[in-house]
């Protein structure tokens, strides 16, 4: 007997990517939708938001402009979904960050309407996702959302892409890079071939990171920086499709979800906190799960992660002044029971993760000299 059936939502139905890709992507949209809500919300993308808005707009299009006044939260959500309805929108085109997209794609999913991602930074790979993160106003993590389907379309521009500041890609690094440290955890010795594949392409782009992601930091728009932007973006959110529920995300964004609960984190990317996430969750394999080789993997990220400015202990996030109940905060919503840290094959409690997250850049001893 085969493996019990699965249904993944693997990829954006079309994707279109490179240099002027959006120029290309107009008949594209026209064919999905002709009064699409346009979503945003930062102010740095405001011009390139209206420099499509006119675009899609000499095409013959009637789109309405909607602004975000937070991350992905359910009252922005509860007053855009009626003004759509009211507009007759037939779409829903989301520009920007993954919390903007996010919430395109969930607005999208509840409406019953096309979706059409334009990411704005290759910060994370929401444009891909059929997941959604929901947040309060404030900005602390609440949970996600599984989506039915992809993006009816994903339109990753470089020319668009290779404007946003060099923090973004290297927080989408970040994030990238812990498909495969959590992938590698929460696939166990699961025999299927999709989750096997998924597993091993979060190894490669592991390496692809590893090897060029300084590269593509110091040289944006070139060949370096175009494969390390698309791994971040486009092929991490490809893997979680691949894989499913067996590639699902483990201690790294569980601390992120945990940090989300402090105000003096709001300042710090998503990908930022995922990468102190990885930190975190090897800490976690080495003194709760005895695992030598996870010492050795953080003992080879941590400078990496700092040429890349990617946080490394509690101070570069904010919190040097940190209290305890600070801290104790984000270990009970990381360790909540329905939480993703609990995908680890060992147990861990709040003091195991405080623990970790103070001891992060700890170095392992060395190995003992042979003889």
């Amino acid at each position: 007997m085969g493996p019990r059936c699965t249904l993944n939502a693997i990829a954006p139905a079309r994707v279109l990517r490179g240099g002027q890709a959006w120029q290309e992507a107009q008949g594209a949209i026209q064919g999905l939708c002709t009064q699409p809500l346009v979503l945003g919300r930062s102010v740095a993308t405001a011009p390139v938001r209206a420099e499509l808005l006119a675009d899609l707009a000499a095409q013959g299009l009637q789109p309405l402009a909607a602004e975000l006044r937070f991350d992905c939260c359910e009252e922005d959500l509860q007053a855009l979904a009626p003004r759509a309805s009211q507009a007759a929108c037939d779409g829903v085109i989301a520009i920007g960050g993954g919390k903007v997209l996010d919430a395109g794609k969930l607005l999208a999913h509840r409406l019953g309407l096309p979706c059409i991602t334009v990411p704005t930074s290759a910060a994370t790979c929401a444009g891909w996702t059929a997941l959604a993160n929901l947040y309060s106003p404030q900005g602390a993590f609440r949970g996600d959302v599984a989506l039915d389907r992809c993006p009816d379309l994903l339109i990753f521009d470089h020319d668009l892409v290779a404007q946003a500041p060099a923090r973004t890609l290297a927080s989408g690094i970040a994030d990238a890079m812990a498909k495969w440290y959590e992938a590698s955890v929460s696939s166990g010795e699961s025999s299927d071939g999709l989750v096997q594949q998924a597993v091993q392409q979060a190894r490669l782009l592991r390496d692809l990171l590893l090897l060029e992601g300084q590269g593509a930091m110091k040289a944006p728009g070139s060949e370096t920086w175009a494969r390390v932007a698309e791994a971040s973006a486009l092929t991490a959110g490809l893997i979680g499709g691949l894989g499913g529920a067996r590639c699902r995300t483990v201690a790294a964004h569980a601390i992120h979800n945990g940090l989300t609960q402090l105000a003096q984190t709001h300042g710090v990317l998503h990908g930022e906190k995922v990468g102190f996430g990885i930190l975190v969750q090897l800490r976690l394999e080495e003194l709760v799960g005895g695992n030598l080789l996870a010492a050795q993997a953080r003992r080879q990220l941590l400078p990496f992660f700092r040429e890349l400015a990617i946080p490394v202990d509690l101070a570069d996030l904010g919190l040097a002044d940190a209290t305890l109940n600070d801290l104790r905060q984000v270990g009970e919503f990381a360790c909540r029971p329905d939480s993703d840290l609990h995908n680890l094959p060992f147990s861990v409690n709040r003091d195991d993760l405080l623990t970790a997250l103070v001891s992060t850049t700890a170095l392992p001893a060395p190995a003992p000299r042979q003889a």
